[in-house]
């Protein structure tokens, strides 16, 4: 009881101000952001590709475990032995390799499941393959692309943490130097802000996948013949839809 309670001033006396609980957790966000959003750039156009054609992806898949096989501190270390530089750079290349994976195989996997019978139908309605992509692939892919999203973004913010062993801030500040001066006060306090920050993170994703999941659910089970809902309500004939 008595570790609890100093745990409990520890986060209140370091709250907020510069260098505080707050100040870390913007610099811990930032990084993994920033890291997610270039995973996300990386990994969803050859995914979404691939899982259109239904081609490639076995081998796709594999080259993108790749980051899973290798230890994310590894990555860290050869991205600042490349680079030549400390923080932000080698900490994102880091944590990109950590967020491609998920993102790139939940991806294809939703594309690739859509029912053949509905794609089909689709085209039979006289969609392009553009079309069928936007308006019933995607829309069928949701839940699934955003469960990797969810994952790949409660990895790198657990895994931010590291940054600070090659100079950025974030939460890892408190647990690196907690260790080195032997408090393990600040090390739990630290670890615990890691914990709660990503819990939040995935809660407000958790938020997101539900208010974009709707559109799609609908139409998980759609036989052919209701493809039509896809499009209803667009003031465009399907067939020379833009």
């Amino acid at each position: 009881m008595d570790f609890l309670a100093d745990v409990v001033d520890w986060l209140s006396d370091n709250w907020s101000g510069s260098g505080g609980i707050l100040d870390r957790s913007r610099e811990h966000l930032w990084i993994s952001f920033v890291s997610v959003v270039v995973a996300l750039l990386i990994a969803l156009p050859p995914a979404v590709l691939l899982g259109h054609l239904r081609r490639g992806g076995v081998a796709a898949v594999n080259v993108a475990n790749i980051g899973r096989a290798l230890p994310s501190f590894a990555i860290l270390v050869l991205a600042f032995q490349a680079t030549g530089r400390l923080g932000a750079v080698p900490t994102v290349i880091a944590l990109v390799a950590l967020a491609v994976p998920p993102i790139f195989t939940n991806t294809y996997v939703g594309l690739r499941e859509v029912d053949g019978e509905v794609r089909e139908a689709a085209a039979g309605m006289g969609m392009s393959g553009g079309q069928v992509l936007r308006r019933v692939e995607l829309p069928l892919a949701v839940p699934l692309i955003m469960a990797g999203v969810r994952t790949s973004a409660v990895q790198v913010v657990a895994t931010a943490t590291l940054a600070t062993l090659i100079g950025w801030g974030g939460l890892g500040f408190y647990i690196v130097v907690g260790l080195r001066v032997d408090d393990d006060v600040q090390v739990f306090g630290g670890a615990l802000a890691v914990v709660v920050l990503a819990l939040l993170v995935d809660g407000v994703l958790a938020i997101a996948q539900r208010l974009l999941t709707p559109r799609a659910a609908p139409a998980a089970g759609a036989r052919p013949f209701e493809i039509e809902a896809l499009t209803a309500g667009d003031p465009h004939p399907v067939p020379g839809a833009v």
